[in-house]
Order: C-alpha cells, then structure tokens, then sequence
C-alpha cells in the first residue's frame, strides 16, 4: 500500500470511529490521541515521508496536512458545540438561588435618623473629614489648652488639618456660606485617637444637628429630641434631660433614655443653646439670631437598638454577626 492509500485509509477510519462524535470529554480526548497525538496513526504516517522518494515527499506531506487540518476541524467544531450547548440554560430546571444582601446595621440606623428628621424639616448636609482647627476647634469656642486637642484625641496630618473629632465643623461652613434660617443635620465618619475596646473605637459615626432661627428656645430643643426618643425607641421610652457642659452651646444638657433591662440610664447624645460667642465667630448676629445644636454617636444607637455589647463587632464585617441583621 502507497502513501497516498495509507492516508485514504485513515481518512475513512476516522469517519467511522467519528460516526456518531462522541460526546463526553473522555472519549473524545482518546479519540484525539489516537489520530493526532505524538504517536497516533497522523504522526506515524509523517514517520515515514523520510523513506519515500524525492518525487514522492511532496504530494505526502501535502495530503497529510490537509488530512491533519481536516480532523482537527472537527475537534475544534465539536469543542465550540459543547460550549454553546453548556451555555444554552434549560428553563426547565428548578431556579438558582442566589444569597440576597441586606445593609450594615450602622446604615440601617443611620438612615432611620436621617429619616425621622427629614421628616420635620431637617435638611442633610456634609462635608469635609479632613478640616482645619478653626473649623473643627477654634470657631466652637475650644480654647487653646482643651484636653480635645491634644495628640492622645485627635489625629493630626500636616499643615494644621485634622481628622475631624466631631461633625461639627460642617455646622461652621454651614454657618459661614448660608443665611440664616438653618435647619441641617450632618451624618458622617470622625476620627479621635482612642484606645480601642468594647465601648470605644477610634472610626464611628455621628450625626449632629443645628437649627438657627429668631425664636428658637429650649423647649424647642427638648422638643425636637423627645420626637426623636419617641420614633427610634418607641413611644414608652423614658428619657431625662440632665445639665452638662459643651464649649459650643450654653446652656447644654445630655439626654438619657432609661434601659428597662439593665435598670439604669444610659446616655445617647449631647445637646444645648449655641453660644453667642459661635454665632461671633462665623458673623451672625447673636442678638437676632437664636439657635440649638445636638449630637449623637450613630453606633451608640445602634448597640442600644439592637443590643449589641461590643463596638467592635461592627467594624469586623464577621458574617456571622452581620447575616443576624
């Protein structure tokens, strides 16, 4: 038998063995090997082009690469076939089901706030994280020697600005670039230098509060905030007004909501009157303007809310504890 019969032969071999493709990786794999492997029956017929003559060598190599394309043509069509078909979904099969997201607990909460003094009024401003000291110091009435501005609490970078330990620099540009009336809120991250623990970390959120007007009194202020105690814990929380000190406001106050299941109170913002000396800093006119200003930790919320112990689990992003909200 010649060459050129030789390769005929593989030819229709192929056809047969081919007839139907298979179609599991296997076989078709073994296939492959057989015909186009290192020593498959392609190769062994390429083994012998060396020993045909000169006239002869041609004409074989010619035949055996057309045959080689032509088998690996069908390999590659079969391959393609099997992706698309892999690809096609079956409608009939039952759906997959994919895990679904839910928000961090903070944002939750943080949301919560937004929404309940949206809804009397408050509009939502932010601002910088980085600012300079008057904005998050000077212009609040932190004097020079205020414990707030030593390096153990605040985070200093270069050229006099600072992670903001509060924010309440955004109440300062807020009063400096609008007009009075204001009535804002400002939600957002601040830094201060502390020693992490179960009850403090050096991240968490706040949100504070300012409302300037020409009649603003305290009684507007406590009633602003029992609203809120009312909305977020519900309409039978206890709370307490109790005296306390702000450079900022005077006179100030803290407010507690009274904890049924440990029997104590338990503190969740700072409030008060703006000082006069704020509204001089940022050039409104204290005599005709009037204002209160409060604040709160949004992650003291949430742990209250939820009964979380541990400051810590909230910025750990454990799955476990978060798939429980």
């Amino acid at each position: 038998m010649n060459i050129k019969e030789s390769i005929e032969s593989i030819r229709e071999k192929f056809r047969s063995d081919s007839d139907p493709f298979p179609v599991d990786e296997q076989s078709i794999e073994s296939l492959r090997v057989k015909y186009l492997g290192r020593k498959g029956l392609i190769s062994d017929l390429f083994s012998q082009i060396p020993k045909l003559s000169n006239e002869q060598k041609p004409l074989a190599g010619k035949l055996l690469n057309e045959l080689k394309i032509e088998i690996g043509k069908l390999f590659e069509s079969s391959k393609n076939e099997s992706e698309i078909q892999y690809d096609v979904e079956d409608i009939t099969l039952p759906g997959r089901s994919f895990p679904k997201g839910f928000k961090h607990p903070i944002q939750s909460t943080l949301d919560e706030i937004k929404s309940i003094f949206n809804n009397i009024g408050f509009s939502v401003a932010y601002g910088p994280e980085i600012d300079d000291d008057f904005h998050n110091f000077s212009a609040l009435n932190f004097p020079q020697d205020h414990p707030a501005r030593d390096m153990q609490d605040t985070f200093f970078t270069v050229d006099d600005l600072i992670l903001r330990t509060h924010t309440s620099n955004v109440q300062v540009h807020l009063m400096e670039n609008e007009e009075p009336p204001l009535r804002y809120i400002v939600p957002g991250r601040v830094y201060r230098n502390e020693s992490i623990s179960f009850k403090s970390y050096c991240l968490f959120h706040q949100v504070e509060g300012i409302f300037i007007d020409k009649n603003v009194s305290f009684s507007d202020l406590k009633g602003v905030l029992e609203f809120f105690v009312k909305r977020m814990f519900g309409s039978s929380t206890k709370m307490r007004f109790r005296p306390s000190f702000f450079p900022f406001t005077e006179p100030s106050a803290e407010v507690d909501i009274w904890n049924e299941k440990n029997k104590q109170w338990l503190e969740i913002l700072g409030s008060g009157m703006v000082d006069p000396e704020v509204f001089n800093n940022v050039n409104i006119d204290p005599l005709i303007w009037k204002g209160f200003a409060f604040g709160m930790g949004v992650e003291r919320i949430c742990m209250l809310k939820y009964g979380i112990d541990d400051i810590r689990l909230l910025f750990q992003n454990d799955l476990r504890f978060l798939e429980q909200f």
